[in-house]
């Protein structure tokens, strides 16, 4: 720091100074604040005066308009000749005759008050002022919204309650007259089990999810999630759960479950004569989902990155939501269908005439949330005509997410369309998809469907693997084993050239050196490269495979999570308090398969300073692989076995003598350069010719 710095600074701070001190308050403005904040605090403990509370009484005019508004929109029981209207708090009776004898109980705070109380203003000395005004308020704002609901406001009221249930042989449904709803639907098959074993896979569960038609009128907007419906079982696969708002009117959810073994439950939104009561100008609705998505599976954290919202737009694209964070999506394009999907099990909704556009909200769950994993929301439109019979329908598939099954889901839900339903497993971008559907699916199917034991499967499917990928594994070899005779002839070059300055030198010299031998450095790395996109899609594989759901192998119970056997009492960053047995024994083989092939490398002992990184990789692997499916660690494990083993069985095959004579025989002849070598020394010649000019511009000054 020099002195005019220094100087600047201090005339800087004592500006400073001199502005605070000039702007400073006085004594006086000091006591005054003082005596403000004191009279603050003062009338802050004093008590807030009592509001003064009066109640109003119910002139004649409204006690009629009670009586219509329960004889049009209450229940008529004919036995006692009186009309009933019930809601929140409020029941309200009325008899049928002229005398319109008019009673009931309103809940008003702590107390109950009965209509005659009401209607008289005379109350009890057990009623307090505060709960006699309550009172009379909820009178009136159920009087006024039963008007407004018209028939339906006896319906808007009730106690939630189980009505009726469906069954096949692999799903059992469960329909609560809240909202008319699936209120659980329960996975049949005995694999399909929570990882708690608190009993099967629900996909939903009640409690936990809730759906229902939002029907806007004029003044009013009719939401079926807030009504109790009837249930009538209509045969043993049909259930219809509706509301009977008046004068033959009918609106309901006809459900239907075929027989056998299928997942889907057909949804049909049928009424009748509701145009009495639901406008003919109403020419939309709106479907609104809502369901807290359960844990199933051991491990959480990436059992919750496996699960997203996807949907299918109507042009064919398919797409999702971020599986790793919150996130919102609003579409402005027809939707095909919409699901709710798990790591191994879905819920997809397929409208008949699609979704003419959707909000999508997928909230993440923290982790204190033990047993859910986020929260997910969907608001779609859809046309409506009250005229209508069933002005919409739905097809519910609440299932595993089981390649062969998906894949065959569309023929029965729209057959003149492809929903593409296996985009919900996810396979990978279109190389490692096509990888996954066209060659490991079904070799992994094949097998599976004689031989029980999966480890075993695993198996035969790395050696079906290794045996397509042995000729890029025997040429990467041989690369290796020509780089390695050359050696000694690197090494002469490095020595005969040593130094920064002689850089240029040095790597002409050794690529003139693999053209006379007819080596190419990057001969090793191709078959490396084209081995990856096999790994990667056993990497997208293994996690996605529901059949390794529950099936044991060894010490592993789940081979489609992970097989914890140490339980740690701390926490390893990126790891956890947990450790996986066949991930330990991956990264171990890891090792060792990085010193044997470093021992491979040509000129291995000048790379000390890269050893270290590359004894990493496993460790990183470790962190990265704990927690993710037993069955891909597994596989890795016997990868790198049958490496290994295929490099010692090289080594004995091939004789590296010959080698050195086949490459001396290649020097001898007469050799055109290859494209890659020709550009190569021409990038070195310019290389070189830009140096010389840069050290004559330099000689220059």
């Amino acid at each position: 720091m020099n002195r005019n710095t220094l100087t600047g600074l201090l005339l800087m701070g004592a500006i400073i100074m001199l502005f605070m001190f000039i702007n400073s308050p006085s004594e006086e403005q000091l006591a005054e604040q003082r005596r403000q904040k004191e009279l603050a605090e003062q009338q802050a403990s004093q008590p807030a005066p009592e509001e003064v509370l009066t109640i109003d009484t119910v002139s004649p005019g409204e006690r009629a308009g009670i009586i219509r508004t329960i004889r049009q929109n209450g229940e008529f029981d004919a036995a006692a000749g009186v009309f009933t209207l019930t809601a929140p708090g409020v029941t309200l009776s009325v008899s049928a005759d002229s005398t319109a004898v008019l009673s009931g109980m309103v809940k008003g705070g702590n107390s109950e008050v009965s209509v005659a109380d009401i209607l008289s203003a005379n109350y009890p000395d057990s009623v307090s002022v505060k709960d006699a005004v309550a009172a009379v308020a909820l009178l009136r704002n159920t009087i006024e919204e039963s008007a407004r609901y018209q028939g339906f406001a006896r319906f808007r009221s009730g106690t939630p309650e189980i009505v009726a249930s469906l069954s096949n042989d692999v799903l059992a449904l469960e329909f609560s007259n809240l909202g008319g709803v699936i209120a659980n639907a329960r996975l049949l098959d005995p694999r399909y089990t929570r990882y708690d074993s608190t009993g099967q896979v629900c996909p939903i569960a009640e409690g936990d999810d809730m759906y229902g038609f939002q029907i806007a009128a004029a003044d009013i907007t009719y939401d079926t999630r807030q009504l109790y419906f009837e249930a009538v079982q209509e045969s043993d696969s049909t259930v219809l759960m509706k509301v009977t708002p008046g004068d033959g009117a009918m609106l309901g959810f006809r459900y239907t479950l075929p027989r056998g073994e299928s997942y889907l439950v057909k949804m049909d939104l049928v009424q009748s004569n509701i145009d009495g009561v639901i406008p003919t100008t109403v020419s939309g609705m709106q479907f609104k989902w809502n369901q807290r998505m359960a844990r199933n599976e051991e491990g959480r954290v990436f059992e919750s990155q496996n699960s997203a919202i996807y949907y299918m737009l109507a042009n064919g694209d398919v797409d999702n939501l971020s599986e790793m964070k919150t996130d919102a999506e609003k579409v402005d394009q027809p939707l095909a269908w919409v699901a709710f999907k798990n790591q191994f099990f879905s819920t997809l909704l397929v409208p008949g005439e699609g979704f003419s556009r959707a909000q999508l909200q997928s909230t993440v769950l923290p982790d204190t949330t033990k047993n859910y994993l986020k929260d997910m929301e969907l608001t779609a439109n859809m046309d409506y005509s009250s005229t209508l019979a069933t002005p919409a329908s739905m097809t519910f598939y609440i299932g595993p997410n089981y390649y062969p099954l998906l894949s065959d889901l569309s023929t029965e839900i729209i057959p003149e369309k492809d929903l593409k339903l296996t985009k919900l497993i996810p396979l990978g971008w279109s190389l490692f998809r096509w990888i996954n559907t066209w060659i490991v699916i079904p070799v992994f199917d094949f097998l599976g469907g004689f031989i029980s034991n999966y480890g075993i499967v695993i198996l035969l499917l790395t050696i079906f693997i290794k045996i397509l990928l042995f000729p890029f594994t025997y040429k990467s070899y041989m690369s290796q084993a020509r780089m390695r005779v050359l050696a000694p002839e690197i090494k002469a070059i490095n020595d005969k050239f040593p130094g920064k300055e002689n850089a240029m030198r040095r790597q002409q010299e050794t690529m003139a050196l693999y053209n006379r031998a007819g080596a190419n450095p990057m001969s090793g790395c191709l078959p490396m490269l084209l081995q990856l996109p096999i790994l990667i899609a056993m990497f997208r594989f293994f996690p996605s495979a529901i059949e390794l759901r529950g099936e044991s192998f060894l010490w592993a119970h789940n081979l489609a999570g992970p097989d914890y056997v140490i339980s740690l009492p701390f926490s390893i960053p990126f790891i956890g308090d947990k450790l996986s047995l066949f991930c330990l024994l991956m990264t171990v083989v890891n090792i060792i398969y990085t010193r044997i092939n470093m021992q491979n490398q040509p000129g291995g002992s000048q790379m000390a300073g890269m050893k270290w990184m590359m004894y990493l990789m496993p460790v990183m692997f470790l962190c990265f692989f704990n927690n993710y499916a037993a069955g891909l660690s597994y596989y890795y494990l016997l990868s790198l076995l049958i490496t290994i083993i295929q490099t010692y069985i090289f080594r004995q095959v091939v004789n590296e003598e010959k080698v050195r004579a086949t490459m001396k025989a290649n020097a001898a002849k007469p050799r055109k350069k290859s494209g890659f070598m020709a550009r190569l020394e021409e990038a070195q010649r310019k290389q070189q010719a830009m140096l010389r000019e840069q050290q004559k511009q330099r000689g220059r000054k």
